[in-house]
């Protein structure tokens, strides 16, 4: 085991050797790409289970499209290909040939294949052989996926090359069956981070600059973390018919006359881990929410001789059984050694609990339980142990999402004056909560000057919420939250 950083001095290798000291992923040979490790992939694991099954409540249904898209698709939609166009990776080649002792390109394909950045375009055709009549929607489909961008700055988790998410795609009979799903969605998603992740967000509409490319607009919750900056923590947007006249997504309505479909889609990605471990870990490594761990309960029996350990290991029979029955996620570990280390390794896997028990325990009749969160002893009786553990499991996970909200509140700052601004978001960071008019050149004039971008308009106190620009002084209709962003 090595040291960790302390946040304070450089909260980005600290964020680093958290991942590695909890061995949640690692680089990969190619630059930008990573390996998810056991541990790690067992918390997407998690995330993938949890959400799958609220998309599904609402009707969804999960499939699966090509990993790769022919360039011309892409080219159907301007503003999409536009903002996708720098991240592409493209496949221009289908054989490999030996020359010289070297294998190189050989067979040109007739037409270059991107792979996939996101994937409307390829979704988007398949819908315009499903879809004939209204009868046909809405249309409500998901998959679970890769995707590649090209990442030039890579941070595991937050940044990479190839990433993990999910990504929604549906069609509609009515503008209003698609505003109410692009929000429902993105409810979905601010459900999903506050209650499981214990991530406390803001809920708001991105602005023209920063919605996603081709959208109508795009809804987003947007998270804090503990050095300041804004996370992108999920995202819904409303494509209108943009995409259906481009693919001609369209039906007969009742009437027999052909009517183009409204779409959304939204989608989350592997680096909400990022947020994760950004949002709750400290200086002794990862905190994780029980609701999301992969373990939440680690055993760690103690022994000194064969005859112990036969006593030690009948009692730890006893308590897995009483954790599954109470479905409390756990590990044994039982390898040889000395304790204390296991405790230290166990500790900066962020496991929420910890049960310690050996010969001296069982003549009490009691187990010994710690807390990860605030490093807690209690000697708790054997009839107590269970109800022990799942009181002390939800009590972590409300005090991690209220510390995630109050940590948000404290460092949400209302500004009007700009030279204010420029100081706080040089000194302290954290969200401004500000006007700002409707022209493009005053929010990027901001962003040039002070590396902050809009996160959002946020739904409650932002959207309406009229006065003067933060930056030109003129009318401006919105409040909007600025951030330096990850």
């Amino acid at each position: 085991m090595n040291k960790i950083t302390s946040r304070e001095n450089n909260f980005s290798e600290w964020y680093l050797d958290v991942i590695r000291e909890a061995d949640l992923a690692e680089n990969s040979p190619v630059r930008g790409s990573m390996i998810i490790k056991p541990f790690g992939y067992a918390l997407w694991e998690n995330i993938q289970k949890i959400l799958d099954m609220e998309f599904k409540k609402l009707g969804t249904q999960n499939a699966y499209f090509p990993l790769l898209i022919p360039k011309s698709f892409l080219e159907k939609e301007a503003e999409h290909v536009e903002g996708f166009a720098k991240e592409c990776a493209v496949v221009t080649h289908h054989r490999l040939e030996e020359k010289d002792g070297k294998l190189v390109p050989a067979g040109e394909l007739d037409e270059p294949l991107v792979i996939r950045p996101t994937s409307e375009t390829i979704i988007y055709d398949a819908f315009s052989k499903w879809i004939h009549s209204y009868r046909d929607l809405p249309l409500i489909i998901n998959q679970w996926c890769n995707v590649v961008r090209w990442e030039m700055r890579p941070r595991l988790f937050l940044r990479t090359t190839e990433f993990l998410w999910q990504e929604g795609h549906t069609a509609h009979s009515t503008r209003r069956a698609a505003d109410e799903k692009t929000l429902e969605m993105l409810e979905v998603y601010k459900k999903f981070v506050e209650e499981y992740l214990a991530i406390s967000v803001v809920k708001g509409k991105k602005t023209e600059i920063e919605k996603f490319p081709g959208a109508e607009y795009t809804s987003t919750i947007e998270a804090m973390m503990q050095d300041g900056k804004a996370l992108q923590s999920g995202t819904s947007h409303m494509l209108a018919q943009n995409f259906a006249k481009s693919f001609d997504v369209s039906f007969l309505d009742e009437n027999q006359e052909k009517q183009y479909a409204w779409q959304t889609s939204w989608g989350l990605s592997t680096r909400i881990i990022g947020a994760l471990i950004m949002s709750h870990s400290d200086d002794k490594g990862l905190v994780l929410p029980p609701m999301i761990a992969p373990i939440q309960v680690v055993i760690i029996p103690i022994w000194s001789s064969d005859d112990e350990k036969k006593v030690v290991f009948a009692e730890v029979q006893k308590i897995k059984t009483e954790l599954e029955t109470a479905e409390i996620t756990y590990k044994v570990d039982e390898r040889e050694g000395r304790p204390g280390s296991k405790y230290f390794e166990w500790e900066r896997k962020g496991v929420p609990l910890r049960i310690e028990i050996g010969p001296k325990d069982i003549q009490k009749q009691s187990v010994v339980i710690v807390e990860r969160l605030s490093g807690k002893k209690e000697f708790v009786q054997n009839e107590r142990r269970i109800s022990f553990t799942k009181e002390s499991l939800d009590n972590m996970q409300k005090a991690l999402r209220e510390k995630s909200n109050k940590f948000r509140l404290e460092n949400t700052r209302e500004v009007s004056d700009y030279e204010e601004f420029k100081e706080v978001m040089s000194e302290k960071q954290g969200f401004i909560f500000t006007h700002l008019c409707l022209d493009k050149n005053c929010e990027e004039k901001v962003k040039e000057e002070t590396n902050a971008s809009t996160r959002c308009i946020p739904f409650e106190g932002g959207l309406g919420n009229a006065g003067k620009c933060i930056y030109c002084k003129k009318d401006a209709p919105n409040k909007v939250l600025f951030a330096k962003a990850y």
